[in-house]
């Protein structure tokens, strides 16, 4: 039983993690669609909103060369056992 609860709580641990990295990439990628005009709004703005449409808390956010976004997210665990994090790039390839 000890077992099966452990592994459950692993699994849970990959869809978090998955799911914060998730958030972290479509954030990044508004982002840097918003620093290169293509949509409205500061990037940094942009991938706020979008992290947070996904229950993830933008953590840190830098725009590199006008048009490279770089973001890190957050994710609680509902049961508070921890945060997930997730980082991410966007923009022209370097």
């Amino acid at each position: 039983m000890v077992l099966l609860l452990g592994l459950l709580l692993l699994a849970q641990a990959g869809v978090m993690a998955s799911r914060a990295a998730s958030a972290a990439d479509l954030a990044a990628l508004a982002g840097a669609d918003a620093a290169r005009g293509l949509t409205s709004g500061e990037p940094c703005a942009v991938a706020a909103g979008v992290a947070g449409k996904h229950d993830a808390k933008l953590t840190s956010c830098a725009v590199a060369g006008g048009d490279v976004v770089e973001v890190g997210t957050e994710l609680a665990h509902p049961f508070q056992w921890g945060v997930a994090t997730g980082h991410s790039r966007a923009g022209p390839p370097p």
